[in-house]
């Protein structure tokens, strides 16, 4: 049953004064919710208290029962594969409908690079994992130095690999994880439930120093209205297994981390066309498609791109201006430079109109 409730106002206050949080922070529409966010904010200290019990861990939509595999145990493999498969689709589909704030994050991101500032993941479990993932992707996929984009998780780097569950809970590590933000930094926390102290904390501290920061999460919107700048809350529903949030969260919130780093990428410029054109080479395999993206943007032979990848060092957008623009190395990267290091705009009045276009958000 839905009603209002408030806590203890002089507490409460005193509590978000010792933590420097807005004390408006957290609304909640239920008993049980309210329930639950008191227990979190006790458990903000410096050490991990006993775990809520079952009425606070209810409360989170995260937690219920999915209707609609209920018998889950008496399905064939191929029902069980083609619930799990469909859920993470109505997950994508949800994911979708919030695609304006996620625009506005890939923005945030742009912005906070362009500015020289750095953008950190912070999340616990299968969500501090896929910000790892996200973070170390970027390098060498779009060219970023790893202070740049970068992740921290619960339980540190060990976390990674070996579950510690308890490293959640406790709030001050979030904080601590991200004591070197600063304003011009950009901080995104990834909880799935939404109220994951480490992730708190971590918001907390970036907030408190500065720092934009974005809450990604599977909740409903509103629990949680005001924790964070700027609130993604994809609502994806109960999973196929109760609980697991690895499954339809984990699936919503790896698509939207996609969307965010690719979007603020080719709003840097490190994209062209549809090329990684700031990929930094690694792997023979990453050499061979440096090659390929030369050949087919600078509209060469192959062994035209084998040199102009050489003579620039590998890098490729100074090797399609030279190529488009028949300029020596330096003038190519000098056009570069003054173009802002977008490819399109260093080849404007080279290429023809349907090239041409720029995109200015």
């Amino acid at each position: 049953m839905h009603q209002n409730f408030s806590f203890g106002a002089c507490r409460l206050r005193r509590d978000f004064v010792r933590r420097r949080i807005r004390p408006d922070c957290f609304k909640t529409e239920t008993v049980s919710q309210a329930l639950f966010v008191e227990a979190v904010l006790k458990r903000a200290n410096l050490s991990v208290d006993s775990a809520p019990d079952g009425r606070e861990w209810g409360a989170l939509a995260t937690e219920a029962s999915n209707p609609s595999t209920e018998n889950l145990d008496t399905l064939s493999t191929e029902e069980v594969v083609s619930l799990i498969l469909e859920e993470d689709r109505r997950g994508l589909e949800t994911a979708l409908r919030s695609r304006e704030g996620i625009a506005q994050a890939a923005l945030w991101v742009a912005e906070t690079i362009d500015g020289g500032g750095g953008v950190v993941f912070a999340g616990a479990g299968t969500s501090g994992r896929l910000g790892i993932l996200e973070a170390s992707e970027c390098p060498p996929t779009f060219g970023t130095g790893p202070e740049q984009i970068r992740a921290v998780i619960a339980g540190g780097r060990e976390a990674t690999f070996l579950a510690r569950e308890g490293a959640e809970d406790i709030f001050k590590d979030g904080a601590d994880a991200v004591g070197d933000l600063g304003a011009g930094d950009l901080l995104i926390g990834l909880s799935a439930s939404s109220a994951t102290p480490y992730v708190l904390g971590a918001l907390a501290a970036a907030r408190d120093r500065g720092g934009r920061t974005i809450l990604l999460t599977c909740a409903p919107p509103g629990a949680l209205a005001d924790v964070a700048d700027l609130i993604l809350a994809l609502d994806t529903g109960p999973e196929v297994l109760t609980g697991s949030t690895r499954l339809k969260a984990g699936s919503a919130t790896k698509a939207v981390l996609n969307a965010i780093t690719t979007a603020a990428m080719v709003r840097l410029g490190k994209v062209y066309g549809n090329l990684m054109v700031d990929l930094s080479v690694g792997s023979d395999k990453l050499r061979d498609r440096a090659l390929r993206i030369i050949e087919a943007a600078g509209e060469v032979s192959r062994g035209e791109a084998g040199q102009l990848y050489e003579a620039t060092d590998g890098e490729v957008k100074t090797a399609i201006v030279m190529a488009l623009c028949d300029l020596d190395v330096k003038p190519a990267r000098d056009r570069l430079r003054e173009a802002g290091s977008h490819v399109r705009r260093a080849l404007a009045g080279r290429v023809g109109p349907e090239k041409n276009g720029i995109l200015d958000e």
